[in-house]
């Protein structure tokens, strides 16, 4: 019997503030473990926890960019639990009143839209980092207290290619935001995954399974097609599917049990006692609306319908937030829109990541504007603009300055390229026959004779078009 997958996504992002969600401890990546730890975080007694403006501010971008309704009364809740992770034994986060609710992002699979629906997006501080080994776990407070929003789907995905999909919309988003690097290596953009079974066309869910901490999409596609394979397993046996928590194993493949899984009830949420309920002024709200940058489902549709770009070739340019900026800019200045992004997601794309640097540590964007109408109005060949092109950013100086510099210029003379042609069609007489004899494909063959004995620099364009003058005028 075939089952259908339900499934439910929980994100964890960290947020990009410079201290923890209610302490003064700061957040840093990569420091000793258990050195960024204040008493707020460990809830000694006498301490009291003040909230992270900035982070408010970060929830509200996320909230406008996932359609969310904003709630303008900031609450917390105190969630109740004895787990390692823990220190103080409880968590502060948002369970009642989350700051965002009702939310939507719509995802592209095989050419197919989804509209997956965002139930929550809430405020909490995160738990200890844990590092899992055969047979101890090491637990690094570092990560305590740090500022997280949880975002919080519907169950209404069914596949894995559908949970990557929406992960990765929902990546871009946070980094374009500003709110988050979302790097899943380093922990920053967490993601835990329900998933439970059902027969098709039946409204009746099998019991839920959580999977946690998942750190990249090739592992959330494994773990959930694993689970899946395992439940329908268990259900074809007519054996149950128990109610857990559960990791995926790198190393075996597999899934396997953390803890049996709590109800909601185990929490024992309440107010948070110690932080009083906060109105948020809608004007401040707006101001942080409206100084946000163009997103990237905006930027997409700009990309495919006003200029045209394939689904792919928007989608690379989209990854990476510096490189869409930068297109954005030479495009305003040269709306030679397909050129331009063939050359950043090639050649562009591929020396950034030779070097390891961003794109606008590598080039000027009014250098390689100009770069490319050289190209355009034909002044320069491909192969010069690739040659130009990698001057330029190891050099860090303007297209004319490198030709100068490296005597880069292209011969679009007519009577000194009708001298080289003549030559050529001289020194093949065999090939010139077969023109004649109907094998027109052959030009090529002389326009690469003429380039190499300009050593490159023949416009291939005007070479072509006078050769096949000459051809024809030999002929009459």
């Amino acid at each position: 019997m075939m089952f259908e997958a339900v499934i439910g996504i929980e994100v964890h992002c960290e947020l990009k503030t410079k201290s923890k969600m209610f302490s003064m401890a700061p957040v840093t990546f990569g420091s000793p473990p258990n050195t960024q730890v204040h008493v707020i975080d460990l809830a000694m007694p006498g301490t009291l926890p003040s909230v992270n403006k900035k982070a408010v501010e970060m929830a509200i971008r996320v909230c406008h960019a996932l359609h969310m309704d904003i709630d303008n009364l900031l609450r917390f809740d105190r969630k109740n639990y004895y787990y390692a992770d823990l220190p103080k034994g409880f968590q502060i986060t948002q369970y009642d009143y989350p700051i965002g609710k009702n939310g939507y992002l719509d995802i592209e699979v095989e050419g197919e839209t989804f509209k997956i629906p965002i139930e929550r997006v809430h405020l909490e501080e995160d738990t200890a980092k844990m590092t899992h080994s055969e047979n101890n776990t090491l637990i690094d407070y570092n990560r305590a207290g740090i500022p997280l929003i949880e975002i919080v789907t519907k169950p209404q995905l069914h596949t894995s290619q559908q949970v990557v999909a929406y992960l990765e919309a929902l990546r871009l988003i946070l980094i374009y935001t500003g709110v988050s690097d979302a790097i899943m290596a380093q922990g920053s953009m967490r993601c835990d995954i329900n998933i439970s079974l059902r027969q098709p066309h039946s409204s009746t869910l099998g019991e839920k399974v959580e999977i946690k901490n998942l750190n990249s999409f090739a592992n959330i596609q494994k773990a959930i097609d694993y689970e899946i394979q395992r439940q329908s397993h268990l259900l074809q046996q007519r054996l149950p599917v128990a109610r857990q928590t559960r990791r995926f194993d790198e190393k075996t493949q597999t899934t396997v049990v953390m803890r049996e899984k709590q109800s909601l009830l185990d929490y024992r949420y309440y107010p948070e006692p110690n932080i009083l309920p906060v109105c948020l002024d809608w004007q401040w709200i707006q101001s942080i609306i409206e100084r946000l940058p163009q997103l990237p489902d905006q930027r997409k549709q700009r990309y495919q319908k006003q200029y045209q770009l394939s689904f792919q070739d928007t989608m690379i340019l989209l990854s990476d937030q510096n490189l869409s900026d930068f297109y954005d800019q030479v495009v305003n200045i040269y709306p030679y829109y397909q050129t331009i992004c063939h050359w950043l997601i090639g050649d562009v794309r591929a020396y950034m990541h030779q070097y390891q640097r961003n794109i606008f540590e590598l080039l000027s964007v009014q250098d390689f504007a100009e770069l490319m109408h050289m190209l355009e109005r034909k002044e320069i060949s491909s192969k010069q603009t690739k040659q130009i092109l990698e001057f330029m950013m190891i050099e860090k100086k303007s297209p004319h300055v490198i030709m100068e510099a490296y005597h880069i210029q292209q011969v679009s003379d007519e009577h000194l390229l009708m001298q080289y042609i003549e030559e050529v069609l001289h020194d093949y007489p065999q090939q010139v026959a077969e023109y004649y004899a109907g094998k027109h494909q052959i030009c090529g063959f002389f326009v690469g004779q003429v380039m190499k004995k300009t050593k490159g620099q023949a416009n291939p364009q005007k070479t072509n078009e006078l050769l096949k003058c000459l051809l024809k005028k030999r002929k009459a």
